[in-house]
């Protein structure tokens, strides 16, 4: 379960950091928790190529950019981006509210992972130090960040402080609570179809 989130997590945490593992599996055939940790990112990476490629992402994005390009029009801030990572968010956003997922185990899980293994990995990956990463990790699991995903208008914050990683003044308050409308209405489009996604990319994983 870490290995699937761990590309994520090593952006978020190191935005600097680019670690291709999958490239130099043998490094980290010596040890089960190595190659746990390996599966998850490489099953990571099958997931995004699988998702961004599907009808589905490029349909529903392309929606959801429409809606926003008119609050967007004093804003540096790029329609398409923000309409992407969008229609990611409000998946989570439904996977929570309806309880598709168990947010509480996906911690608890994460509690067991072995740090001073997953420390090694991200060193055989080229981490010069980890400290940093684990300061991040644990901020991570004691927030139990995904449970604010229940809200809408903390998928609208999640967008802003995305930006912020790229463009200096994305938008002000009054453009957070215009996203929150539009991604209020939108959800009701998502959620119309939004289990499709999963169910198509989990059938095309088992041929892996």
């Amino acid at each position: 379960m870490i290995g699937t989130i761990l590309p994520d997590l090593v952006k978020n945490a190191h935005k600097d950091w680019n670690f291709y593992p999958q490239k130099n599996e043998e490094l980290f055939l010596t040890d089960k928790k190595f190659i746990s940790f390996l599966d998850g990112w490489k099953r990571h990476l099958e997931v995004d190529i699988l998702f961004h490629s599907s009808d589905f992402f490029n349909r529903h994005t392309a929606n959801l950019k429409q809606l926003v390009v008119p609050i967007l029009e004093e804003s540096a801030v790029r329609p398409s981006f923000l309409a992407h990572i969008g229609v990611e968010l409000l998946l989570d956003h439904l996977l929570v509210v309806n309880e598709k997922i168990d947010i509480n185990s996906f911690y608890d899980h994460l509690n067991k992972v072995d740090d001073s293994k997953l420390a090694l990995f991200l060193t055989k990956c080229g981490a010069a130090e980890t400290d940093h990463f684990f300061k991040f990790f644990n901020g991570f699991k004691s927030s139990r960040y995904l449970l604010s995903y229940q809200k809408i208008e903390n998928i609208s914050y999640a967008l802003q402080r995305i930006c912020m990683r790229l463009w200096a003044h994305p938008f002000d308050e009054k453009t957070v609570l215009l996203l929150t409308e539009k991604l209020q209405l939108y959800k009701e489009e998502l959620e119309k179809d939004y289990m499709q996604i999963f169910e198509e990319i989990e059938q095309k994983l088992s041929h892996y």
